[in-house]
C-alpha cells in the first residue's frame, strides 16, 4: 500500500500540472469584445413581454437544500475546482458566519463531488499506475486484472469521501467543510491547515476533536481490507503457473492504508489552503485586456 500511495501522490501532482498548464491556455485565448457603439440598451418590458422569473429567496433555497442557479451546488458549500479539475467543493473561502449543513445536505455534497464525471478517469489513471507497478498482485494482469484494481480505487475513495464528510459528519454533528485561514505567512497558514485534519467544526459553531477524519478514514480503510482487497490465492505467471500470494486482508494492511489515507488528505487540505491564492495568481497573469475599439 505504500507504493499506491507513491504512485497516487505523483498521479496526483502530475495531473495537477497538466490542468494548470491546460488551463493557463484556455485562459489565454482571446474572446470577441462587444464595439461600445452597438451595446444593447437596458429596455423595459412590453405589454406582449414577460418580465423574468424573480430570483429565489434564501429561505426557498434553504428549503431545497440546494441552489437552484448553481447547477446542483449545495447551499452553504462552494463550486471550487482545485486546479479547475478537482471537486473541492468542501472547501469554503472567506466565509466564516454559515448555517450548518443539515445530514440531507452532507450526503448530497459528497455525492456531487464523489461521482463527478472527472472521477472516472482519475480511478483509471490509479489503477493502471497499480497495474504496472503489480500492486495487490493476487488481483493478476490483464484486462480481468485491472478491472478489479479500478473497482478497488473506486470503492476506497467512495467509502472514504462518505465515511469522513458524510456519514460520521451526520452522526457526531461535526461540519465537514474546510474554512480557509487566508491569514499569516506561509507557516502558519499550513499549520492552520494540518490542524484541521485533528481539530474541526460542529454544527453548533464550536470546535472538537474530528472524529469524522481520524476513525472515519481508520473505518474505511477496515472496510476496504477486510471485504473486497485480495485474499490469499493461487496466480499463474510464465516462471510459475501455481504462484502463491499471501492474503491483503491484515491489519498490517489495513493499518497502512489508514496511514495512507490521513496523509494523502493531510497533503490535500494544505493545498486547499493555498489554492484560492494560486487561483488569482493565474487569473491575474493570465487575464486579457479588453479590446481597444479602433477610432
Amino acid at each position: 500500500m505504500s507504493t499506491q500511495f507513491g504512485a497516487k501522490l505523483t498521479a496526483c501532482f502530475a495531473l495537477a500540472s497538466f490542468f494548470s498548464v491546460l488551463s493557463a491556455a484556455q485562459q489565454t485565448t482571446p474572446s470577441s469584445s462587444p464595439d461600445p457603439s452597438t451595446q444593447a440598451q437596458p429596455q423595459s418590458p412590453t405589454k406582449d413581454q414577460t418580465a423574468p422569473p424573480p430570483t429565489p429567496s434564501d429561505k426557498d433555497k434553504n428549503k431545497k437544500g440546494t441552489d437552484p442557479n448553481g447547477q446542483g451546488k449545495v447551499v452553504g458549500t462552494s463550486n471550487d475546482r482545485l486546479f479547475y479539475t478537482l471537486p473541492n467543493f468542501l472547501s469554503i473561502e472567506n466565509t466564516a458566519q454559515l448555517p450548518p449543513l443539515t445530514a440531507k445536505q452532507k450526503f448530497a455534497v459528497v455525492a456531487r463531488g464523489t461521482f463527478d464525471p472527472v472521477q472516472f478517469p482519475w480511478w483509471a489513471f490509479l489503477s493502471a499506475i497499480s497495474q504496472a507497478e503489480d500492486s495487490e498482485p493476487g488481483y493478476g494482469q490483464g484486462w480481468e486484472g485491472y478491472g478489479k484494481r479500478f473497482g478497488t480505487a473506486a470503492a476506497d475513495g467512495i467509502i472514504e469521501n462518505f465515511m469522513t464528510a458524510a456519514v460520521l459528519p451526520s452522526l457526531l454533528h461535526q461540519d465537514p467543510r474546510f474554512f480557509q485561514s487566508s491569514k499569516g505567512g506561509f507557516l502558519r497558514r499550513s499549520e492552520y491547515a494540518v490542524s484541521r485534519i485533528f481539530v474541526t467544526r460542529t454544527d453548533s459553531g464550536g470546535t472538537q476533536f474530528n472524529y469524522s477524519e481520524i476513525v472515519g478514514s481508520a473505518l474505511s480503510a477496515s472496510i476496504s481490507t477486510y471485504s473486497y482487497h485480495p485474499k490469499s490465492t493461487y496466480i499463474s505467471t510464465p516462471t510459475n503457473p501455481h504462484k502463491f500470494v499471501g492474503s491483503d486482508r491484515t491489519l498490517v494492511n489495513a493499518a497502512d492504508v489508514w496511514g495512507s489515507q490521513i496523509a494523502y488528505d493531510t497533503i490535500t487540505i494544505v493545498v486547499k489552503e493555498f489554492w484560492p491564492d494560486i487561483h488569482r495568481k493565474l487569473a491575474k497573469k493570465h487575464k486579457i485586456e479588453p479590446a481597444v475599439a479602433a477610432p
